[in-house]
């Protein structure tokens, strides 16, 4: 378990048009995968995480000398091509052509997306600075599947961080923060 710090930060990334692409485990565990890679290879520490069927919700931290906004835009970058590589070669994906389309009508106006925009421009960074504060962020990650009607409660969902805190072994590696 992770000692509380006062650099944690609550971030969502959501998907264009709140396309619901992550109903299929594939998207899924492309957005697995790169969270792993930026935890290995760039610096990122993952405290809490949910992956929603059209967003995802992080409380991280970042080792001293990593910008955080430099490694969700790498992030982004690298799930938004593999995630549209996967789309197109994806023959059984009934709703290809018009996630297709959404993503592509999203890069319209935009001169540095060449094809398609699969997440919204920016991220939503909140600097989280007290326990309380934490704890509520956390607690709202972790219910979000229960809120939404996936499962009854939040350990059971396992695209989250949830079943690492309650003392399974998760998808992610997680850095559990100590809250009293």
């Amino acid at each position: 378990m992770t000692a509380l710090t006062n650099h944690l930060f609550f971030t969502t990334s959501t998907v264009v048009d709140w396309v619901d692409i992550f109903t299929r485990p594939t998207y899924k565990h492309i957005v697995i995968e790169s969270l792993a890679y930026c935890q290995e290879r760039k610096g990122l520490c993952i405290h809490a995480w949910v992956l929603m069927s059209n967003h995802l919700h992080l409380v991280v931290s970042v080792n001293d000398g990593v910008e955080l906004g430099y490694i969700l835009r790498d992030f982004k970058k690298f799930t938004n091509k593999k995630i549209m590589q996967v789309l197109e070669n994806d023959i059984h994906e009934s709703r290809r052509n018009w996630m297709q389309d959404r993503f592509c009508f999203a890069a319209l106006n935009d001169r540095r997306i060449h094809n398609y925009r699969f997440w919204q421009e920016g991220n939503h960074i909140e600097q989280l600075y007290t326990e309380h504060f934490i704890r509520q962020k956390i607690d709202y990650i972790h219910n979000n599947p229960v809120r939404a009607e996936i499962v009854a409660h939040p350990e059971d969902y396992l695209y989250s961080s949830a079943p690492s805190y309650a003392g399974d072994k998760g998808l992610l590696n997680i850095d559990l923060l100590k809250l009293m």
